[in-house]
């Protein structure tokens, strides 16, 4: 159990933690939230040794182990990505390293007595940490946070910064630490990938720390919600949902209590005021003055942050159609990444992609930007169109150096600086940078700081004010909310809600995608899909695949008819099978078929490794050097045909998700 009490730590002027007290114990998945820059992380890293408080204690028992995932990775790993995984548990990699060197060693000098002895022992310690189930283990964990069977032997220095965050997070889950803590795991996930994990850690037996602006997240997998708030932390009891409700309650009673005491105060000072001359009741004037100067303000946690609003300008005339995709293929110079997209987007849609990273989203967005042409079919936007758009990693490009202000002016003015111009709307209304800034949480003296004094969230929401203060008609947003806080999140979702334009949204927050799209369009599978509304198993799918059904189909297309015939045709079931059939090609079900024997296949070859693996522990046997080495040569075997039988079924069953 890791115990704290009292922390305290202060930046600048700035208290971030004052009397702080937090408790993790084995089976607590404690959910922490607060605004961007209440002191989320400082408080994680304290209670991991990585900072240090001004005061207060933290408690961690000797042996305890401890996992840490930051927003931002320090260093690029070497090896490749199962090897890093692996590398996550010291001492199970040190072991299977000299179980290597031993068996190596074994094939030279195949009647050293001693090798035999040294190779029995360590196989009983890897057995007892479970280290034979470790390599299964890590490739399922892959393949739940979205890579591929042959991204396994890919160099972690070749993968962009999402995917190595997916390393790192991989790598703690297999390790297993005693002690989890994740800041905004969910950042660099897609919503498939977020769905797993959320089924993952409800099963985390240790204890978990984490930080996160995603309430569907939170809900699914906290017991405990920590709000931190002026430096005080507050811990509810359940979710998301039930912290909501407790804090009202606790609002509530806190202003009711504040609002007798005052009407308590108004009545003691009007005595006063009355009889403060008066001899005969000069004891109890001065009776109530003490009681006065005695009585402590109760304190009522404010709710500033929610007067708050993002405001977006009025979007400019446009066309009905605002984007239009018939039969478009897109990709990459030889490389093909979707085919076959039949798209219409009209003027004020709210239009969410969703699908597993890499399956295109970002190749469709770049396409209705301009920023690539399709390899077949036609991509056009409508008359009058104008577009903004925030991309993932806008917040990583602003300048440190410059004022809050000044970065923000750059983006009408570069020579501006400091200045305060005015600039004005596309209806010809002026508006002022500092009040538009007040707009996205940087009022009085906060448009003075540097870029680099701001918190993650807090640069979120300055790129976001860049982005969205030009008066558009399309806004293109990809992962708006990643390091905003809860509050942020409803300002932004309340603006996008307002705002009459139209809005192409891709984000890993399930929340925001219901709260603002009125359709979603479903990337997956080299194709794109339409589908009216947010269907909640399309939004949630509940496994690695979420192929749409014939009926999904059917429900999927823009509401605009466009070659009817031809679409006709490509979703009549029937005739899809017909095809099939005629080419031999195998059905749905026979992949199913397929991949379930490979799966029974697998588990039989699992259990043969077991078996061995038994007897491999029992001390008796290295009593028989010939029988040891016999029996290390089939469990080496064994392995190799269990690996073998587990791509095939991972290779099966991923064809067997295809529709």
């Amino acid at each position: 159990m890791l115990t704290s009490s009292g922390l305290t730590k202060q930046h600048g002027d700035r208290v971030l933690l004052d009397g702080v007290t937090i408790t993790l114990s084995p089976g607590r998945r404690m959910a922490l939230v607060g605004g961007n820059g209440a002191g989320k992380t400082t408080l994680a890293e304290i209670l991991l040794g990585i900072q240090e408080p001004d005061a207060g204690d933290v408690h961690r028992p000797s042996g305890l182990t401890f996992g840490y995932l930051p927003q931002d990775l320090p260093g690029t790993a070497a090896g490749s990505v199962l090897e890093e995984v692996l590398a996550g548990d010291e001492e199970l990699a040190a072991l299977a390293h000299r179980l290597t060197a031993t068996t190596d060693a074994l094939r030279a000098n195949p009647d050293d007595e001693g090798l035999l002895a040294g190779l029995g022992e360590d196989q009983t310690r890897f057995e007892q940490l479970g280290g034979y189930a470790r390599e299964a283990e890590a490739h399922r964990v892959l393949a739940g946070l979205g890579f591929a069977t042959t991204d396994a032997d890919r160099a972690v220095k070749e993968l962009s910064g999402g995917w190595r965050m997916r390393v790192a997070l991989a790598r703690l889950l297999v390790a297993r630490p005693d002690v989890l803590v994740l800041d905004e795991p969910t950042n660099h996930l897609d919503v498939d990938s977020v769905a797993w994990l959320e089924r993952y850690l409800q099963e985390w037996s240790g204890a978990l720390l984490f930080v996160s602006h995603d309430r569907d997240f939170i809900d699914a997998v906290a017991n405990r919600v920590v709000e931190l708030a002026g430096g005080t932390a507050t811990e509810y009891v359940g979710g998301f949902a039930e912290f909501v409700a407790q804090r009202e309650e606790r609002l509530a009673q806190a202003e009711a209590a504040a609002a007798a005491q005052a009407r308590q105060r108004a009545h003691t000072e009007r005595f006063i005021e009355r009889f403060r001359y008066k001899a005969t009741k000069s004891r109890q004037v001065q009776s109530r003055v003490k009681a006065l100067e005695r009585l402590e303000e109760i304190p009522v946690p404010t709710r500033d942050e929610l007067r708050l609003r993002f405001a977006f300008p009025e979007p400019p005339p446009s066309s009905r159609v605002v984007a239009e995709l018939v039969d478009v293929t897109a990709g990459y110079d030889d490389e093909v990444v979707l085919t076959d997209v039949n798209l219409v987007v009209e003027r004020g849609r709210k239009v969410a992609l969703v699908g597993p990273n890499g399956a295109g989203k970002t190749t469709l967005l770049r396409l209705l930007t301009g920023e690539i042409e399709a390899l077949g079919g036609s991509c056009t936007l409508g008359g009058r169109v104008t577009m903004a758009r925030f991309a993932q990693h806008q917040a990583e490009v602003l300048d440190p150096e410059r004022t809050v202000l000044a970065e923000f002016n750059a983006e009408f003015d570069p020579a501006a600086g400091d200045a305060t111009p005015g600039w004005s709307t596309a209806q010809g209304k002026a508006r002022n940078p500092r009040t538009v800034l007040g707009t996205f949480g940087f009022s009085g003296d906060a448009v003075d700081r540097r870029v680099a004094e701001l918190s993650g969230g807090e640069a979120t929401r300055l790129a976001l004010a860049k982005t969205l203060a030009n008066p558009v008609s399309l806004l293109v947003l990809d992962e708006p909310t990643n390091h905003l806080d809860l509050p942020s999140c409803d300002l932004l979702e309340d603006a996008l809600v307002a705002y009459p334009g139209t809005v192409l949204l891709v984000t890993h927050d399930r929340h925001l995608i219901r709260g603002v799209a009125d359709a979603l369009v479903e990337v997956r599978n080299g194709t794109a899909r339409w589908h009216e509304g947010v269907p909640e198993e399309v939004l949630t799918p509940g496994g690695s695949s979420t192929a749409a059904t014939p009926a999904d189909e059917t429900r999927s297309r823009p509401r605009p008819q466009m070659h009817s015939s031809r679409r006709s045709e490509r979703s009549a079931p029937p005739a899809a099978a017909d095809t099939r059939r005629r080419r031999g090609a195998p059905s749905p079900r026979d992949k199913r078929r397929a991949a379930e024997r490979a799966e029974r296949r697998w588990e039989q070859a699992e259990a043969e490794v077991s078996e061995l693996q038994r007897q491999l522990a029992d001390p008796e046997l290295y009593a028989d050097p010939e029988a040891a080495r016999g029996l290390v040569a089939r469990f080496e075997e064994a392995k190799d045909r269990a690996n073998d039988a587990m791509e095939v079924w991972e290779r099966l069953t991923e064809a067997a998700g295809d529709p």
